[in-house]
């Protein structure tokens, strides 16, 4: 049995990352991707997926809302939420989530999600009872998972970041990051010596670190300010941060982000 799925996520990234997870499973066709909830519900509604992997923190409609916008549709998928955040489980449930995976996502935790929809798939298939033309049977996470997630599955707010390095892993402190920065599809984080490879988003890392230090500069760029030396006027309203690593590196700032960041630092 192969299930149709649909990668839903705003960072692209982040769908490479999971596309390349499932490849792994023979159960699982993916036939199409979205950036946005609004362009996954435009093809909800055009093919019939089985499997929704949903982020929940995206722009405009969120994870959450498409989730609510489906369920009175015929034959609605099953949505497996795949995310950064801990505090939203108990809203999942409300909207029928079958799971809720934390990133970065472990082969192990993946296995149990898609194995718990093919045991429901198989079920619906077989049961013989049920009347001809009735809906998808109704299979969600029960509030007694969500609140049993073992500790080992959650994403803990610590101020740590797994990072790569000659062929380990490393955990990396937050008073020890630069700058975090995309490349060529790829998050870096750099540290004062060294660029690290990091498993993480963006969104992920600004999730993840302390808001009052990490600040979102550039769509491809979140720094410490702490480790910020100089800001440079570059041109048209923007900004280039130079920061104290060994390289005396320059993160950019955009037009949209200056502002904010004048606010922040008193400028």
């Amino acid at each position: 049995m192969k299930l149709k799925a649909l990668i839903i996520d705003d960072e692209y990234p982040a769908r490479q990352e999971l596309r390349y997870a499932l490849s792994e499973f023979d159960s699982i066709e993916i036939v199409g991707e979205a950036a946005n909830a609004q362009e996954a519900l435009t093809l909800i509604k055009a093919l019939d997926y089985q499997v929704l992997f949903l982020d929940i923190s995206m722009p405009g409609m969120s994870g959450l809302e498409l989730s609510a916008a489906i369920q009175d549709l015929p034959n609605r998928p099953y949505v497996i939420f795949v995310t950064a955040f801990d505090e939203f489980a108990l809203s999942a449930f409300e909207v029928n989530a079958i799971d809720y995976i934390l990133k970065p996502v472990e082969p192990k935790r993946l296995k149990k999600a898609i194995d718990k929809v093919l045991k429901i798939t198989r079920e619906v298939m077989v049961d013989a009872a049920a009347p001809a033309g009735t809906m998808r049977e109704e299979r969600v996470l029960q509030e007694s998972e969500i609140k049993t997630i073992q500790p080992e599955n959650l994403q803990l707010k610590i101020d740590r970041v797994p990072a790569e390095k000659q062929g380990k892993t490393i955990l990396v402190g937050g008073s020890d990051i630069f700058y975090a920065f995309t490349e060529q599809d790829n998050v870096y984080i750099k540290t004062a010596a060294d660029k690290l490879y990091t498993r993480f988003t963006l969104k992920e890392l600004e999730a993840r670190l302390n808001p009052q230090i990490f600040f979102r500069t550039h769509r491809c760029y979140l720094v410490n300010l702490h480790k910020v030396k100089e800001i440079v006027p570059f041109f048209n309203g923007t900004y280039n941060l130079v920061v104290e690593d060994k390289e005396r590196s320059e993160v950019p700032v955009s037009r949209a982000q200056a502002k904010k960041l004048r606010k922040i630092l008193g400028f």
